[in-house]
């Protein structure tokens, strides 16, 4: 069986890289006859400067890209429909509040030690976007490493040090120095780069392409 890396540089904050995630999973399936497939998780924060509790999502987007809140409200609405099609919970992205994701990149990174930064992507992505919850906030980070199927105990101990944030800040640095500056970003076997929340169609087709292309994969 052919096999293909894909790198996934993202952040927990960004609503697309969810839906992005779960469109990619829909090409893998399709395509699990054909490749076996790696996936390793890769740092990006959208608002590397946010601290404190962060303020109301919709004026911050609205403020930021220059349009109005009922502007923002509407295309948060479509992500909510794209979403719900895909089975993943944004119930509440509506009413989340800015914050920082740092800690909760260190503890995929930990996680991803464990074999589960998977699990621990998806359990950020449902605790922030489907719950509104502070993922900046040690005690929510610890409820989703335990809804991960991990230890507290060694989350804690990450949290309380400052372990995995050389990492976090490689990635970063790593892959806006190789020109991503927006999430989802895929590079295919370490070469072909994929942008954005592509549709699982369009996903199946480039990763065949690439397939055919790469002996890495053969």
């Amino acid at each position: 069986m052919k096999k293909i890396d894909i790198d996934i540089v993202s952040d927990i904050a960004c609503p697309w890289c969810a839906i992005g995630y779960a469109r990619l999973e829909l090409a893998m399936q399709r395509l699990a006859a054909e490749f076996s497939f790696t996936i390793r998780w890769h740092a990006f924060e959208l608002n590397p400067e946010q601290s404190g509790e962060g303020e109301p999502i919709l004026p911050a987007l609205a403020r930021k890209y220059g349009r109005s809140e009922e502007e923002m409200r509407a295309s948060q609405g479509q992500m909510m429909t794209i979403a719900e099609e895909l089975g993943i919970n944004f119930a509440k992205l509506q009413e989340r509040r800015t914050c920082n994701t740092f800690d909760a990149h260190r503890l995929v990174k930990w996680a991803g030690e464990q074999g589960e930064a998977t699990a621990m992507k998806r359990a950020l992505f449902e605790a922030y976007f489907g719950r509104a919850e502070d993922v900046s906030d040690p005690d929510v980070l610890v409820s989703c490493v335990e809804a991960a199927g991990l230890a507290p105990e060694g989350a804690r101990e990450v949290l309380a040090s400052g372990q995995y944030a050389d990492a976090v800040r490689e990635d970063e640095a790593r892959y806006q120095q190789a020109g991503v500056s927006s999430v989802p970003a895929y590079i295919i076997n370490e070469k072909y780069l994929i942008a954005g929340a592509q549709e699982p169609d369009t996903l199946v087709s480039a990763l065949q392409e690439i397939a055919a292309e790469s002996p890495w994969s053969r």
